[in-house]
């Protein structure tokens, strides 16, 4: 793990100084790669989630899982980021009054390890990112997706080569030897970042061992509060797509809160639209005698991210209530409020300590890509530097470049 941060360190030097123009042709040249061994790709994918259907759950099993469908999406994103403005270099500047010149430059910050679980296209979407922002990148796929993520690498050293650029601006860890991922957080002086996408318990592993600066991602305990003022139909709209449209993905929806008010009416019909489309329905107290058919809801149940299709249901009393128990469960994602009520909008976005807070619309819109970013590294749940989807300027740090003609400070 040393030598590769030695050589990613080596060739993030190199990668620092590639114009804009380079890079984007460089992206370009991914894609045509990715193009071309499409069936490689394909065939990679195939053994890996054949090898996981025996390990991990079915909805864990779409995540993994690439098609011809999806690789166009990968191809389409690295052509979008190629079209996205260079987020490094001058951004801000102004003279002081002893004649000094102040420019304020983006500038990458050298070597970022990400660390993921199952889904291979976030191994082309981090390099993309990555090396559009002009920084080179070790990459720790998960076990499941061993062969998917050699497979895409393979591209987009292929394309390193093509252009004449170091191919160690992209390494991946290709053993599933979990004592490599505790080596990637202890690399100091190498890697200048960790990025982990993930479950909760792979985020919080990193943050309690990294040596190495961390950007927390990932972990979604996001909910859909339904208020007194709510229009239903719209309200079941939203909680249907937020919930079912791809339950494993971190800005799904595992919990619903409904009003008191309008239990009674809504808690039924969500019921019943929810379990046509297979979820498991799980309730507090009150919710559970509105809905005995369904099942009993713990604590624990509303903490859970469950990346599956099961959702916690809570009946509450009033809007401060639902902030409350928002704040207390959930990861910092996303949350949403349906309701026609502006003050209880602006209420609920003042108050919920959450990346994304919607008002009348479903969280899945929580994506670096809808938000007009291109491809995203990941959805932050800290406050430092980033939050929210991380797309190229949030790989990229601060630099002041000064100008002068002689002045000393007296």
């Amino acid at each position: 793990m040393n030598e590769m941060g030695r050589r990613a360190k080596l060739a993030s030097e190199t990668l620092k100084c590639v114009s804009g123009e380079e890079k984007n042709a460089l992206l370009l040249e991914i894609k045509k790669e990715i193009e071309k061994s499409r069936d490689m790709i394909l065939s990679a994918n195939a053994s890996d989630v054949e090898a996981a259907k025996e390990v991990i759950k079915p909805s864990m099993i779409d995540r993994l899982t690439l098609n011809v469908k999806r690789i166009d999406a990968i191809c389409a994103s690295l052509e979008k980021v190629a079209s996205l403005p260079d987020p490094t270099g001058v951004f801000d500047g102004w003279v002081r009054p002893n004649g000094l010149v102040i420019k304020r430059t983006r500038v990458p910050f050298g070597v970022i390890g990400i660390i993921y679980e199952s889904r291979p296209n976030v191994t082309a979407d981090s390099a993309s990112l990555c090396l559009k922002s002009g920084n080179a990148v070790i990459l720790r796929g998960g076990k499941e997706a061993l062969a998917s993520n050699a497979a895409i690498v393979r591209c987009i050293r292929a394309a390193l080569k093509a252009r004449s650029l170091p191919e160690d601006c992209v390494q991946l860890i290709e053993s599933a030897d979990r004592e490599y991922t505790r080596c990637l957080l202890s690399l100091r002086g190498y890697c200048d970042l960790i990025i982990p996408r993930g479950s909760a318990s792979l985020i919080n592993f990193v943050r309690d061992n990294s040596e190495v600066p961390v950007i927390e991602t990932g972990a979604g305990n996001c909910h859909v509060y339904v208020h007194e003022d709510a229009d239903e139909d719209m309200a079941l709209r939203i909680l249907i797509n937020a919930k079912t449209q791809r339950p494993s993905v971190c800005n799904a929806a595992e919990n619903l809160l409904v009003h008191e008010s309008v239990a009674g009416s809504f808690l039924p019909k969500a019921f019943q639209a929810l379990t046509e489309r297979g979820v498991e329905v799980r309730c507090d107290e009150k919710a559970l005698a509105i809905l005995p058919e369904a099942k009993s809801a713990t604590e624990e149940d509303f903490f859970t991210e469950y990346d599956d299709l099961i959702i916690s249901v809570k009946v509450v009393s009033s809007l401060e209530e639902a902030i409350s128990h928002i704040n207390s469960h959930n990861t910092k994602h996303s949350e949403t409020i349906v309701t026609r009520s502006i003050a209880a909008s602006e209420r609920f976005s003042l108050a919920v300590d959450a990346a994304c807070v919607y008002t009348n619309a479903s969280t899945r819109f929580t994506d670096g890509e809808e938000f007009g970013f291109g491809a995203e590294i990941g959805i932050s749940t800290g406050k430092l530097h980033a939050r929210g989807p991380m797309g190229l300027a949030e790989l990229t740090c601060v630099k002041y470049v000064i100008s002068g003609d002689g002045q000393c400070r007296s």
